[in-house]
């Protein structure tokens, strides 16, 4: 089955869905810096992988899978800072850890089929 639009790959769909639990877990939290920059890196996997769909070659959307998967990198070091400063429950921590790790992996997996599907751009 070929994928035609973004919204169609479920790591996307996962990617927006962190996304909106990281925007509802730290609503509330005064520390403006830590909550812009968490908030803007949760919003940017889901971004660079819409991007990088569309983009004309299976070898520049592998390059932004790769940007998407150093933002989750990023979200899951902020979460860990966002638990150890108590913004949130060990719960709270290991929910999004888990969904984020989820995430990474399907980066992963999408990143090797495109090497297997694409020999050319390699």
């Amino acid at each position: 089955m070929r994928v035609s639009r973004f919204e169609d790959l479920l790591v996307w769909q996962k990617s927006i869905e962190i996304s909106l639990t990281i925007y509802k877990l730290f609503a509330v939290n005064l520390d403006w810096g830590f909550k812009n920059q968490i908030q803007r890196a949760s919003v940017s996997i889901a971004n660079n992988i819409a991007e990088g769909f569309d983009r004309s070659s299976d070898k520049e959307f592998k390059r932004f899978l790769f940007i998407a998967l150093g933002s989750a990198s990023e979200v899951r070091s902020m979460n860990y800072l966002g638990f150890k400063l108590n913004y949130i429950s060990i719960e709270e921590y290991n929910e999004c850890n888990n969904q984020l790790i989820e995430i990474s992996k399907m980066l992963n997996g999408l990143s090797r089929s495109l090497n297997r599907s694409e020999v050319k751009y390699l």
